[in-house]
Formats: structure tokens, sequence, C-alpha cells
């Protein structure tokens, strides 16, 4: 055997790091994750939409079919391999939906009727990374299967301003919103021809990408951002001219809602979706804050896919947002995060305090409080000193002191690290679930 065969000998001595673009998210950063996941299932429970997980890994053909071979994703971003044990071809999730829509014709989950759902996802793009933009990154998708009305388009959209209210942004001033309709196949048809008839008589000025995309897929060229392009985007027809009378009506039965409940929004001709299964309503939400990433929540119709990747025609709305850049806007906004802290440290002076002051923690956490315990180091639990500063630094309310002196009595000394004023006290031991209720936060 050459030594071509063999795999390169591994350094055992060097550390590793993550793949590029692949983030660790760690303490305390994890812990503004876990309060924003929590503000979405909060927000998903008021709407009754219900959590579906589906795997990380399908079948290729799931997004060569759902999404296209000329998209982007498809052609350049996908992380795509092939089964070495049975040669099958899969791929790392690059979206949500796709992998729903698949879950919902295999189990014939809507044979009961529409579905409400949503999900938080990992997906893989092979792009080059960057502040906002990375290989792994994380959305949160919402879909409503199986309604064909506009008041479902317009509840998703209001949706997603509860959700900005719930997280301290204020609509109008760091998200807003863009709304447009894409029509239905035959239109989108006539507006195709149409596309490809302007931009072939300014063949001369295109990129090489839109070349490309001319007649695969005319309708990405609007999203160009090449500067030199931008006067013949504006000058391309116009989807909504094209629409009909139905068409019209869904938009404005949508517009309608919005502006009962008060929400601006702008009309954006030029907001469209490269893909065939998008149809009527589309929108987004941008911000001005993270430069050109102005984009935080992309949503729209999508009644074509169900029949596209193999199930019986079924409308469908759904949105998708991604979680780091959301991270970034209300940092750039200035929301903080709520302290994560424990309600209680414990301080353990000793090997012989430990059974008392354990019972004790596992007694308040039965009750409900968050409690600390400080653990035992390789030369011993550290001094009284030592212990305090911890307790302090932990960000608790309250510190209890398993002393010696204490425990001799059947008590615990109660010391509050937050009120500079309040007295240190001592509780009884036998009697801590009637305690706890003052220690839990108000």
């Amino acid at each position: 055997m050459t030594s071509g065969c063999h795999p390169p000998v591994e350094d055992m001595s060097e550390p590793l790091q993550a793949v590029k673009g692949m983030n660790d998210i760690l303490p305390p950063e994890s812990a503004r994750w876990e309060w924003f996941e929590a503000k979405v299932r909060a927000l998903m429970a008021r709407y009754a939409y219900a959590n579906v997980r589906t795997p990380v890994v399908e079948p290729t053909a799931l997004f060569v079919r759902g999404l296209g071979e000329v998209t982007d994703i498809v052609e350049k971003e996908m992380y795509s391999f092939e089964d070495s044990m049975n040669g099958d071809r899969l791929t790392l999730r690059p979206e949500a939906t796709a992998g729903i829509v698949r879950a919902m014709i295999e189990h014939n989950a809507l044979y009961n009727g529409p579905l409400r759902l949503w999900t938080e996802v990992a997906v893989f793009r092979h792009e080059r990374p960057q502040k906002g933009r990375y290989r792994q990154f994380h959305q949160i998708d919402v879909e409503a299967l199986g309604h064909p009305g506009p008041d479902v388009d317009a509840e998703q959209i209001l949706m997603c301003r509860a959700l900005w209210r719930d997280l301290g942004l204020v609509e109008g001033r760091d998200v807003r919103l863009e709304l447009n309709s894409l029509g239905q196949a035959h239109e989108r048809l006539a507006h195709r021809a149409a596309l490809i008839e302007h931009f072939e008589a300014h063949v001369e000025e295109l990129d090489a990408d839109a070349r490309r995309r001319l007649h695969s897929n005319p309708l990405r060229i609007l999203d160009s951002k090449n500067p030199a392009m931008q006067a013949l985007v504006e000058a391309a027809p116009q989807l909504t001219d094209f629409l009909g009378p139905e068409s019209l009506a869904h938009l404005d039965a949508v517009r309608a809602v919005l502006d009962a409940a008060g929400l601006e929004y702008r009309i954006n001709p030029r907001l469209v979706r490269g893909l065939d299964y998008y149809n009527l309503t589309v929108f987004e939400w941008i911000t001005e804050r993270l430069g050109s990433q102005g984009t935080v929540c992309g949503g729209g119709r999508y009644d074509a896919l169900f029949e596209q990747l193999g199930g019986k025609p079924t409308p469908a709305v759904g949105w998708g947002m991604g979680i780091e850049r959301m991270l970034l806007l209300l940092d750039a906004v200035g929301v903080p995060t709520p302290a994560s802290a424990p309600d209680v440290y414990a301080v353990v002076p000793s090997d012989a305090a430990l059974p008392a002051a354990m019972r004790a923690c596992e007694a308040l956490r039965a009750e409900g409080l968050a409690v600390q315990m400080h653990a035992r180091g390789r030369d011993g639990w550290g001094s009284m000193k030592s212990q305090f500063k911890r307790a302090d630094a932990s960000g608790a309310r309250f510190a209890l002191i398993f002393g010696d002196a204490e425990l001799a009595q059947g008590e615990v000394a109660l010391k509050p690290l937050r009120d500079p004023d309040a007295a240190q006290r001592s509780l009884a031991l036998t009697a801590v679930a009637d305690w706890a209720g003052t220690l839990a936060p108000a």
C-alpha cells in the first residue's frame, strides 16, 4: 500500500480548534441565548404554535428539489457528502422549511387538519465567515401549514412585532417592515418574460452573475448589490404590474389587518424570492443598525412547495430569523440581558459541614430556588474570606453559612449580599421549606 493511502499523522500534542465559522457559545454569552430563546418559546405558546424537530442531515435531493439547482445555496453553499456506509448523498441542512415539509409529507401529519409549527435549528452554509454570517448559524423558523387565507399571513407578521416588543425593540426605529406580493405562478411567468426581455436589451450592462441567471433565475438579478447595475434594476418591470384581481385582493386583505393593528410598513415592489414555490405575500423586517446585513427576519407564502416535494397541494406560510444576527441587533440597540445569578450561595467551611449543607441546598432547590454550593478544591475548602468573595462574585442575593457554631445549634446563618443595611440572621435547619420563600426573588 502506498503512503498516499494513509491519513496524515496527527500531532497529538497540538490542541484542536473549532471549524472556522462554526463558533462555540460559552458563558456568559450563552445566558443571552437562553434569555432570547425563552422569549421565543413564550411567544410561540401565546400564538399556539407547537414545536417540531427534524434531522440535521437530510437527503441532498430534498434541497435540490426544494430550493432549485441554480440557487446560490445549492450551487455554492451546501455541505454535501456521500455516506461511505451506503453511498447515499446527504447534506447538512442549509435551511429549515424543506425538512419540515418533508416530515409533514412523510408522516401525513396534516391528515387531521392544519398545523402551526415552530423550530429552532442549526443550519450550515459554506460561506466566507464574517460577523453576523457564519458557516454554522441558528434560526428560529415558523410555519403555518394548511392555512390558505391572508389572515394567517397577517398574524405571522404581527407575531414578529410582538417578539420585537418582548425583546425591547421598537418597530419603526430599530426594525421596519417591507411588504410585497409575488402573485401566482402564471403572473410571475409573465413578469419573468418581461424581465428577460428588459435585461436582454441591456445585456452589456449585466455582470457575470446576472448573465448566468438571465434565463435560469432572472428574479435574482433584482437582488443584485452591484452599484453599476442599480439603475438597470430600478428600471426593470415590476411584478405588481402583472398581478390579477385575486392576488391584489389577498395583498389588500393582509394590509387591512396590519392597518387595523396600527403597524406601519412599506410596499417594496423589488422585494422578491428567487424560488418558484413562493407566491402571494412576501415580507421582510429590516434594520439600519447592522450595516449591509439589514434583513433580520424574512417570510412569505409558499403554497407550491408541498407539491414540489411530492406531497398534495397544501397552502403554507412562514418566516425565518437568524439568532446570531438578532443578538447583534440587540447589542447594537443596547438591550440588556437580565442578570442570571443564583438566589443563594452556600458557604461550606469544612468536610463536617458538607452533609448538612448538601441536604439544605437540595431542599431549597426542590422549592424552586437556584443554589450554588461552594465546591471543595484540591487544597480543601478554602478560607471563609475567599468563599465570601466567590459568593459576592456569583451575583447571589444571599449567602448561607454552614459554620460549626451554627450547625451545633441546628441552624444556618443567612447573610444578605446585596443589601448592606440588612442584618445577618440565623435560620433553623429543620424548617428549610418554611423559610425558602423568604429567599425567593420578589
